[in-house]
C-alpha cells in the first residue's frame, strides 16, 4: 500500500456536492483508496443527496458521514487532479494552483433523471444507473486520468 505522500490527491467536482461528485468520491475511497486521496466538493453547496447515500449504501459504500462541501474550503489542497461530473462544474471549474490537471468526466444528474419517475423504485433506478457508471469509471483510474 502507497503511504498518503505517493497517492495522487483526486478531487471530484460538480455543482452542489450532493450526488455524482459525492458517489464518485465514495467510490474512489472504496476502490482506489491505495493509490487515491479522494476528495468531493462542489461550486455551490446543496447538502448530501439522501437518495444518492442509499443506493451508495446497497452497494456497500457508506457515504452517510459525508458532507457537501463548497470547493473554496479546498483550494489550498495540492490536487493532481480535478474531474468536473457534470458539465455545470466543468464550464465553472476555478482554477487550482500549481500542477493540478483538469479532465471532464460528465454523468447524467440523477435527481433530473429520476423528476420523470413513476414511483420511488424508479427514482431510485436513475441513482443506481447513475451510481453504477461513475464505478465504472472509477475502475479505471487512475490510468485513464492520463488519456
Amino acid at each position: 500500500m502507497n503511504t498518503i505522500a505517493d497517492r495522487l490527491k483526486v478531487l471530484f467536482l460538480c455543482t452542489g456536492n450532493s450526488c455524482r461528485s459525492q458517489m464518485a468520491e465514495g467510490w474512489a475511497r472504496m476502490l482506489k483508496g491505495d493509490v487515491l486521496d479522494a476528495y468531493s466538493a462542489g461550486i455551490e453547496t446543496h447538502g448530501l443527496n439522501p437518495h444518492a447515500v442509499a443506493v451508495m449504501a446497497e452497494a456497500g459504500v457508506n457515504i452517510a458521514h459525508h458532507r457537501s462541501k463548497n470547493v473554496a474550503e479546498l483550494l489550498d489542497v495540492p490536487f493532481d487532479y480535478v474531474v468536473t461530473v457534470c458539465g455545470h462544474a466543468d464550464a465553472t471549474c476555478p482554477a487550482f494552483p500549481g500542477k493540478a490537471k483538469v479532465v471532464h468526466v460528465g454523468f447524467d444528474d440523477p435527481p433530473a433523471l429520476a423528476q420523470e419517475a413513476a414511483t420511488h423504485e424508479e427514482a431510485l433506478n436513475c441513482y443506481r444507473r447513475v451510481r453504477d457508471e461513475i464505478r465504472d469509471f472509477v475502475e479505471t483510474l487512475p490510468e485513464s486520468l492520463n488519456r
